[in-house]
């Protein structure tokens, strides 16, 4: 059998508080006068560090097709020029090529790497931050159906007066 929580337990889970209320319409009120949401951009903002942001922008720029087009043409003139009018600097096997590049994948692969870790970590606070919503919003529904529930009974006892009063 599933072992699901009461509502107390929720909305304190929800309001990470102690919460002392007796009854079920207290903790509706608690819930309702309590945001909830948050902006997970926004605070990872605030809380971003330098090299956090140096590497959100260099994985910005890394990852685009302008760096592609620009490094590709890079490429391709240091190989002509090294071709036609340096002689010997960088000979045909482009060894020293091959050095700048190894050295730039060595240094972008952590960095890109540190970004998608700080992006997966937003994603999870967003997450947990949609659950908690999720959970406050089917309460407060929960809530209201039973509300409407009880106005329908009301309603029902009150027409069968009305038919009884009449009737006499």
């Amino acid at each position: 059998m599933e072992n699901r929580k009461t509502k107390k337990e929720i909305v304190k889970m929800l309001l990470n508080q102690n919460i002392q209320v007796e009854n079920e319409d207290e903790l509706i009120d608690l819930l309702l006068n309590e945001h909830l949401a948050v902006d997970v951009d926004k605070e990872d903002e605030v809380n971003a560090k330098l090299g956090d942001k140096v590497s959100d922008k260099l994985t910005s720029m890394a990852g685009s097709w302008r760096f592609i087009i620009c490094f590709g043409l890079f490429l391709a003139v240091w190989i002509i020029l090294n071709i036609t009018v340096f002689d010997n600097v960088d000979p045909y096997p482009f060894i020293l090529l091959n050095l700048l590049l190894s050295c730039l994948a060595a240094i972008q692969a952590p960095v890109i790497m540190m970004s998608q870790n700080r992006q997966s970590k937003k994603d999870s606070l967003r997450s947990r931050n949609d659950y908690k919503t999720d959970l406050k919003s089917e309460l407060i529904l929960e809530e209201l159906h039973y509300q409407m529930d009880e106005i329908l009974a009301n309603q029902k006892k009150i027409l069968k007066e009305l038919e009884k009063n009449n009737i006499s």
